[in-house]
């Protein structure tokens, strides 16, 4: 869901000069009004009552003339040229999918039943509608209690992350505390890595106070607003929130209200960020002052007024033009066909986006967000571009490709060595094809699923991570990415808890 919520903080124009036509438009108005305002003046001899009777058009002066409406639609003209913004224009791969670092307090605390069924498997509960209501958005799950850990890195899949939110329990956890300061600063790590702004958001029951200093520093030196969703119905462990600034404190609700509400404030505060951006260009939103320049241009068929000669030319422009230029279509008098795939993108329309964009980059973009993976990928594949190969990544990600992903994003990082995003993107790729043929060779080698001597298995080391059937005692083993992850996510706490301890011994050293 897309939320363009304006900051007229950074109001400006694009094209400043073209105000310069306002004093000009004054002045005609001024004069030709005070021309039509003048009345024939009657003699002196005709009795003042009478010459009251034989005037017309007594308060012409106080209503509003033709004159009037076109120096309105020329001053309405000069705003929208002028090009009034207060937004930048987002990358066209990464405009609904800002970064967000979950950070999730995993302590004992997080047990208790005042929130039912638990304050932990609510907050659970919740992260999976957050990451529903961002479908594309990268997202990273950090949890901490006596020391924080990076759960999952930044990802668009949530099949990935799903698996290993459920494995969070207090119990995988090297030790019970605290520690938020620790996890914010892991949380800012992690966003520093990537190209675009992003937002940190915290679920927790309360705040230590010997955090709060913390959290005012972060605040102070980056100007970064933090979003606190907070699982407990005891008012005072919410004191030391409130007094921070610059943040949004999400109590938890029953419905959906507070996902939406998250949700909405993360893209605004994505769009706030983005104005300090000066890569990235000003949306120009002149577009603004069109329609009621088009309502007052429905006056010019009245009888009466001076511009019925418009009609006469627009006619004969069309009538001299060919057949092969003739709109078939009022939007195609007056757009674009990528103009027009640009209207249907951003209503949701993405079907239709993808008829209409001639534009091979935003119709590959639209594909990605109907959900055409495979289609996506095979028209970003043609094109040479950086940005050409990441959405390429993306959508093999997307569709389970992690082969040819990795290939695509190493297409992105030679094509602009630099990027951070490219680099994470591709590192992150192959730590998931990693885990799944690390998973997958265990179950092969009958590891985890007590392979007996009579047992028909097949060596997999000669192909890792090669796409086979195996028949094991009647049972068919899982042949996709999504099935493997399946099954393991009953041992996601046990790697976890051995995974939370190794690095908990390497923090303390």
């Amino acid at each position: 869901m897309n939320w363009d919520i304006p900051d007229l903080s950074v109001f400006h124009f694009i094209r400043p000069w073209w105000l310069s036509a306002l004093p000009a438009i004054f002045l005609i108005w001024l004069l030709i009004r005070r021309t039509l305002s003048r009345k024939a003046e009657l003699p002196n001899v005709i009795a003042p009552h009478l010459a009251k009777a034989l005037t017309v058009g007594k308060n012409e002066a106080y209503r509003l003339r033709p004159i009037d409406w076109v120096c309105i639609l020329l001053v309405l003209m000069a705003l929208g040229a002028a090009g009034p913004t207060w937004s930048r224009v987002p990358n066209p791969l990464l405009a609904n999918a800002s970064p967000l670092v979950v950070v999730l307090k995993v302590s004992k605390s997080m047990m208790q039943t005042d929130i039912p069924p638990s304050r932990l498997e609510r907050a659970k509960h919740k992260v999976l509608d957050l990451i529903e209501e961002r479908s594309g958005a990268k997202t990273a799950l950090v949890a901490y209690a006596g020391t924080p850990h990076q759960v999952v890195p930044l990802t668009e899949d949530p099949e990935v992350l799903k698996p290993f939110l459920e494995g969070l329990e207090p119990d995988v956890m090297p030790k019970d505390g605290e520690t938020g300061r620790d996890a914010l600063q892991m949380a800012q790590e992690i966003l520093e890595s990537q190209s675009e702004p992003g937002t940190i958001i915290f679920l927790l029951d309360r705040l230590s106070d010997a955090d709060v200093p913390a959290f005012q520093k972060f605040i102070e030196d980056t100007g970064t607003s933090l979003i606190f969703w907070t699982f407990s119905r005891d008012q005072t462990n919410l004191t030391s929130i409130e007094t921070l600034p610059q943040t949004l404190v999400v109590g938890v609700t029953v419905d959906s209200s507070d996902v939406v509400q998250v949700s909405r404030s993360i893209v605004s505060a994505y769009q706030s960020a983005l104005t300090r951006d000066e890569r990235l260009k000003w949306r120009d939103q002149g577009y603004v002052f069109a329609w009621p320049a088009a309502l007052i241009l429905l006056f010019w068929f009245r009888r009466g007024w001076t511009m019925n000669w418009v009609v006469l030319v627009f006619a004969s422009s069309c009538l001299l033009s060919t057949p092969q230029v003739r709109a078939e279509g009022w939007r195609d008098w007056f757009l674009t066909p990528d103009q027009q795939g640009r209207l249907a993108f951003e209503a949701g329309d993405y079907q239709s986006s993808v008829d209409l964009f001639e534009d091979p980059m935003w119709k590959a973009y639209s594909l990605y967000r109907l959900g055409n993976y495979e289609e996506a990928a095979e028209l970003y594949s043609f094109q040479e571009s950086f940005e050409a190969a990441m959405g390429e990544g993306m959508a093999l990600i997307r569709s389970r490709s992690y082969r040819q992903a990795i290939a695509a994003f190493e297409k992105a990082v030679e094509r602009d060595p630099d990027n951070k995003a490219a680099r994470n993107n591709l590192e992150l790729t192959r730590y998931i094809l990693e885990y799944l043929e690390t998973t997958r060779e265990q179950s092969d080698t009958g590891e985890e699923r007590g392979i007996g001597a009579d047992d028909v298995v097949f060596d997999n080391e000669s192909a890792r991570g090669t796409e086979s059937m195996q028949q094991q005692s009647g049972e068919t083993l899982p042949e996709s990415a999504e099935q493997w992850m399946r099954t393991v996510d009953t041992r996601t706490g046990d790697f976890l808890r051995i995974r939370f301890a190794l690095e908990a011994v390497e923090q303390s050293q």
